[in-house]
């Protein structure tokens, strides 16, 4: 949690976003992240400063976790003194204690971001879905929690002046916005308007951006000039060695090149022949993809 110090901006961790968003369609598979279509709605997660403190978190944590689909799991909500934001126990349950920043005590509207992280703890625990390192598998709770639903609130949390900030979480907010912009061209849903913070809507829209251009990437049919001219390039010099882009050529065992590139729904890499116009689809996600290469 940056609590008035300095926030990171960027996209420092992008690598590792894609990765979990891959592996969440792994473990997961496209029919079971449908189900997730519909976001936490803001009034289900309102948290008013005349609210009963206990009352009110044991309620936003049960939202969450019916969010997430764990009826059987019993959150227990308390408050103390951390470094951090939130902690949980990840014990066999059914029952969870997670503690909370005090903080949140008096910064009541953000309690429901603090436990949709928490919850998203919970449930990547119990799919057994963990990456290597403590940095990376907080990187894939933060994307968990955005591309499943629930990270909106996450980065609504966020706020920055000249003399303050606040941020939850691990990713940055701009990588935050990426995650939820992936989410909304999956969807069809738009976040903008649930957000409180002027900067955390700055930070949706430069995220959505950024994830925009995965669409147009060559050799995807939707490219853009300079993307393709530089791909035409690429591809008359494909063994001169790999170049710098996303995609990347080589030849089958009957000497006919082929392109691999990333898909820009899963990021797993599809590979296709270099024949001109190509359809293909990702037999991760399903997304079919017109593709010209």
């Amino acid at each position: 949690m940056a609590n008035g110090g300095p926030v990171e901006h960027g996209y420092p961790h992008l690598e590792t976003v894609r990765a979990a968003i891959t592996a969440l369609y792994r473990r997961l598979s496209r029919d079971t992240i449908e189900t997730f279509s519909a976001s936490v709605a803001p009034a289900d997660v309102a948290f008013c400063d005349t609210d009963d403190l206990h009352l009110g978190a044991q309620r936003v944590a049960r939202e969450i976790v019916r969010h997430f689909r764990l009826p059987d799991a019993r959150l227990i909500v308390g408050f103390r003194e951390m470094t951090h934001a939130a902690n949980v126990e990840l014990a066999a349950g059914p029952e969870y204690f997670v503690e909370l920043n005090d903080r949140f005590r008096t910064h009541r509207a953000d309690i429901g971001a603090a436990l949709a992280h928490e919850v998203a703890h919970v449930y990547l625990h119990r799919l057994d879905l963990a990456f290597p390192t403590t940095a990376e598998n907080e990187i894939l709770t933060d994307t968990a929690t955005a591309y499943l639903g629930a990270g909106w609130l996450l980065l609504d949390a966020y706020r920055e002046d000249a003399v303050s900030s606040q941020k939850l979480g691990y990713l940055t907010p701009e990588e935050f916005g990426y995650v939820l912009a992936k989410r909304a061209l999956l969807f069809g849903e738009d976040p903008s308007s649930w957000f409180t913070s002027p900067q955390a809507y700055t930070a949706y829209v430069r995220g959505r951006d950024r994830a925009r251009r995965d669409e147009r990437q060559p050799p995807l049919a939707a490219a853009g000039w300079a993307g393709r001219r530089r791909y035409a390039h690429d591809r008359r010099h494909a063994f001169a060695g790999p170049p710098a882009t996303p995609y990347a050529f080589a030849a089958d065992p009957a000497g006919r090149l082929r392109v691999s590139f990333p898909c820009p729904t899963c990021h797993q890499r599809i590979r296709v022949p270099v024949q001109g116009r190509v359809r293909a689809r990702c037999g991760l996600c399903r997304t079919v993809l017109e593709c010209d290469t």
